[in-house]
């Protein structure tokens, strides 16, 4: 029988887990700040990932404004936190947070997806500061963060390794040939994070092809399973915080992410085919009138 640790819940070692009301509110603020820009720079491209985008927007929120290591304009920092992500079309919701962090100078948000402007659909690691993986072809992005792991382990650095995929990603096979390496390698700075916001591009995950049981299946590839409201700031920064401060931990973790595909605009929750689109300026007036009101 093999010794190799089994993957399990359990309690963190003491760590500051408790957020203060004014973090709380900053986590909030930035996410509004996600939404809101992205109704503006969908604007400027005429058509664009707005659901994906809003589901993510408390995930981008926490990991950049709380959890990940990272030096405000030094993108390049070397023992900075990395972030991959697997649904790169998510990255208009993303430009603006790495703006804010002074990445680069936010009047590029405002040639998004112009020609010459480095801003695309998708993001380039090598043109856009404070990319770490240029994503957009679904199911690479957990592959990537094992060699930025293991890269990061073999080098004696203390960076961890975020890596966000969609859960219509997980009908990849490449994303669980990852997820076995991941665990044969105890790469446990690298936490996984799944937006189960329930749609794809065509249609609902799972009537195109069903993903459930989820955490059983990652608990069967040797991971410690997590489930919490992907939309509660306070929620989801508890527990990566916990996860990132576990230094006894022996196998890698995965969250799985409870979300809505187009989160803050009710139209948007309800019809599944804002996948991709362009809201018209009477649309876009309500969509940021009800995104507005989230912060009320």
């Amino acid at each position: 029988m093999s010794n190799r640790p089994t993957a399990r819940r359990r309690p963190a070692p003491g760590s500051n887990t408790v957020l203060s009301p004014q973090q709380i509110a900053l986590l909030k603020e930035k996410a509004l700040l996600v939404r809101l820009e992205t109704v503006r720079l969908i604007e400027i491209a005429k058509v664009g990932h707005y659901t994906s985008a809003f589901s993510a927007a408390e995930i981008f929120s926490v990991l950049y404004y709380d959890v990940m290591a990272l030096k405000r304009n030094e993108p390049a920092w070397g023992d900075r936190d990395r972030f991959m992500m697997g649904k790169g079309h998510a990255a208009v919701g993303l430009y603006p947070i790495l703006a804010d962090l002074g990445f680069f100078p936010a009047d590029l948000l405002d040639g998004y997806t112009r020609l010459g402007n480095p801003l695309g659909d998708h993001p380039d690691m090598r043109k856009v500061p404070g990319i770490d993986f240029s994503s957009g072809s679904i199911g690479h992005a957990l592959s990537a963060g094992c060699g930025m792991a293991l890269a990061g382990r073999m080098q004696g650095r203390d960076f961890h390794t975020f890596v966000m995929v969609g859960d219509g990603e997980l009908q990849e096979g490449q994303v669980w040939e990852a997820a076995f390496f991941v665990a044969h390698q105890r790469l446990t700075r690298l936490i996984c994070i799944i937006d189960r916001n329930g749609y794809q591009l065509d249609g609902a995950v799972d009537d195109v092809i069903g993903v459930e049981p989820i955490l059983d299946k990652w608990r069967a590839f040797g991971w410690e399973t997590h489930e919490v409201d992907g939309h509660d700031v306070t929620a989801l920064a508890t527990l990566l915080r916990r996860l990132k401060a576990d230094t006894s931990r022996q196998v890698p973790a995965v969250v799985l992410a409870q979300t809505v595909k187009g989160k803050g605009v009710s139209y948007m929750e309800t019809e599944p085919g804002w996948h991709l689109g362009y809201l018209d300026p009477s649309d876009a007036a309500r969509a940021v009138e009800e995104i507005k009101a989230m912060g009320i």
